[in-house]
């Protein structure tokens, strides 16, 4: 198949990359007791390396003991935890393909049975409606950060982060979507604080825009991309209430602060009604790295890239499903679909 999805290109701060096809961050829980990478967990991004993937961003990768929320996931904390992902990453480098590790503090999507038997932190206390699937209980009454603990936060990343780079990751997306800690300061529904972390829409980016500032400085541009979900569907379709206001101040000010690696999430969702629509809004101030997609067809995919609406697209379920993704999508075959059984293995 002919298409700009699939040739070769160069990013400035990514560098040459196979193609314009992304492997979407994606929970598995496959880790091993240690919450380490195992040799499973390294074959099954290497074959989808192998198969020709451009670009692989992690399943989320817990960085703080305190910020789980899920059994048997991956953390990124110690020596020993770096240690597990080296394999994997030099196996998916040797393939030609960039790998990130995504970043992942949960906050109040969590448990006590999750974080040592402490209370979930967030931006207040207010408890997530529902039922936490991993452990079939309602999710847990955070305890609200105080304002002196954002640099303690903040250093959770970095730390975390730093062993990403002792690994040999590529760079690191910190996930900043899909409702876990950093959109809980971002999101006006959830956070109600008085103190310079609530109330405006200035002071609810605080924490995020403090996170990206350190990190950039630390890192630099090519190293550091960031995962938002201003529209996704959550029993419905759910946006940041105050979605224009809240893009017109804080696409600006992570391009201001150095920024230029921009991952917009929709989740499990129709891409042109949430991340898509998301993404027209924000590209006339967002002139850098650009990804979405999730729900596109290799047709769509393509119309996309050649509006020069993004740069890259991901996939998730679709490369979970298929191994073998990008063969399909170069012969024109049809993707498997996605079912309940292919969550419990590692294909």
């Amino acid at each position: 198949m002919n298409s700009k999805l699939l040739i070769p290109f160069s990013s400035p701060y990514l560098g040459r990359l196979k193609n314009s096809i992304a492997m979407s961050a994606m929970t598995r829980g496959f880790a091993d007791a240690n919450h380490c990478c195992t040799d499973e967990i390294a074959a099954y991004y290497t074959r989808r390396a192998e198969d020709g993937v451009a670009l692989i961003l992690t399943e989320g990768i817990i960085v703080d003991p305190g910020g789980d929320g899920y059994c048997n996931v991956p953390h990124l904390y110690t020596d020993k935890h770096a240690e597990s992902w080296m394999r994997t990453v030099k196996q998916v480098q040797a393939a030609g393909t960039k790998i990130f590790a995504q970043l992942w503090h949960c906050g109040r999507i969590s448990h006590s049975d999750f974080t040592g038997g402490l209370a979930p932190v967030s931006s207040n206390d207010k408890q997530a409606a529902g039922i936490n699937r991993q452990n079939d209980k309602p999710f847990a009454v955070p305890r609200a950060l105080d304002t002196e603990e954002m640099l303690d936060i903040c250093q959770m990343y970095v730390n975390s982060a730093d062993k990403a780079f002792q690994a040999g990751f590529d760079g690191v997306e910190i996930h900043m979507g899909h409702g876990y800690l950093i959109d809980q300061f971002l999101d006006a529904r959830i956070n109600e604080r008085s103190d310079i972390y609530g109330g405006s829409v200035e002071n609810r980016c605080r924490l995020a825009v403090e996170l990206i500032d350190i990190l950039i400085r630390r890192y630099g541009p090519n190293k550091v991309m960031i995962r938002i979900s201003p529209s996704r569907e959550m029993g419905g379709l759910y946006e940041w209430p105050d979605l224009d206001e809240m893009l017109s101040y804080f696409i600006p000010k992570i391009d201001e602060l150095g920024l230029r690696l921009l991952d917009v999430s929709c989740a499990n969702a129709d891409y042109f009604k949430t991340s898509g629509k998301i993404i027209r809004t924000i590209r006339s101030i967002w002139p850098h790295f650009l990804m979405g997609g999730a729900s596109l067809s290799i047709e769509e995919a393509n119309q996309e890239l050649e509006e020069g609406w993004i740069d890259m697209i991901t996939w998730g379920r679709h490369i979970l499903a298929n191994p073998d993704f990008v063969t399909r999508a170069k012969i024109g075959q049809e993707w498997i679909s996605m079912t309940n059984e292919m969550r419990e293995v590692l294909l």
